[in-house]
């Protein structure tokens, strides 16, 4: 059995790919946009292309991904297509969570030089999504290189790299990524600060998480992390404080399974039993949560109270 938080696995979870991504690799032979004829002239096609795949990505730098599918939808009827359009169609399929449909979409535009980096990097975000880790590190690494520019890329390096506990690489990534013109400081702060919270380095972490949230207010995964870390600090009335619109059962979870993480089993079991009465029903997380709290704080007492084996 394992701690679980709300967001059903690990301690946080970070966000390196909360901002859709951008293009292709590999190839299956498909066109998205379909195959008719058209009598619209060459160079129209090609400037009313440009133009709608210039919306669509402004609409996902704003995560705006009605509109964006709504500007697919509209290039698909004029029957419009372009590896560009290609490849923002993989970053909404994987803004959706379609994440193999995203993959093969990045690699039907792979051998295009124009999209080619954005291709490597959607390829190597969609793969480390699917936990294809080695296979992901490669592709983003060659993204960076043909463009040092792409913060996406650098961002999914830096998570990468804290994969392997290289906190080195992982920092220098995530510096990158923080310089790259048109970031989403927001993300990268959050993801660093992640790092950070992987390291222990907890006052670092509620740095960067207060400044992402003070970017983006809106940005759960930083609020959620913050309170995190507030909590593995000992802080948990201030961790466990919610607004409108917070699951409070869910708040409750994450700070008691921290509690629990740091060894204060006393408040995480005050706590989980808390998140189980605002659930109001039955709330499994919580329940795993509070029964191996009492697990892990037998062991604890067991442990105190052997004495210590002798030459």
């Amino acid at each position: 059995m394992k701690l679980r938080n709300n967001l059903g696995g690990r301690l946080a979870a970070p966000v390196c790919l909360a901002v859709a991504l951008a293009a292709a690799t590999a190839a299956p032979a498909f066109s998205p946009f379909g195959h008719r004829a058209t009598k619209t002239q060459p160079n129209q096609v090609g400037d009313n292309a440009a133009a709608l795949a210039d919306q669509m990505r402004q609409a996902l730098d704003e995560r705006r991904y009605i509109d964006a599918s709504d500007l697919l939808e509209k290039a698909r009827a004029l029957n419009l297509h372009s590896p560009r359009l290609t490849a923002l169609d993989g970053e909404l399929l994987l803004a959706k969570g379609q994440i193999p449909a995203a993959l093969a979409m990045f690699r039907s535009v792979a051998g295009d030089p124009v999209v080619k980096s954005k291709a490597l990097e959607g390829e190597g975000l969609s793969l480390s999504l699917m936990g294809k880790s080695d296979e992901a590190l490669i592709a983003l690494k060659q993204a960076t290189a043909l463009d040092k520019t792409s913060w996406r890329a650098w961002n999914g390096l830096g998570r990468e790299y804290d994969v392997r506990k290289d906190w080195k690489q992982s920092q220098a990534a995530y510096a990158q990524a923080m310089a790259a013109p048109g970031a989403n400081t927001a993300i990268v702060l959050n993801n660093r600060g992640y790092s950070h919270l992987l390291q222990k380095q907890n006052e670092l972490a509620i740095t960067d998480f207060v400044a992402a949230l003070d970017k983006d207010p809106a940005l759960a995964a930083a609020r959620t992390n913050l309170r995190l870390a507030m909590a593995i600090e000992g802080h948990y009335d201030r961790a466990a404080t919610t607004g409108v619109g917070d699951d409070r059962a869910a708040v409750l979870n994450n700070v008691g399974l921290a509690a629990a993480i740091r060894g204060d089993y006393d408040e995480a079991s005050k706590l989980l039993n808390q998140a189980i009465e605002a659930k109001g029903s039955y709330y499994e997380r919580a329940t795993d949560n509070l029964q191996l709290t009492k697990q892990l704080q037998a062991r604890a007492q067991d442990l105190s109270a052997t004495p210590n084996a002798t030459p």
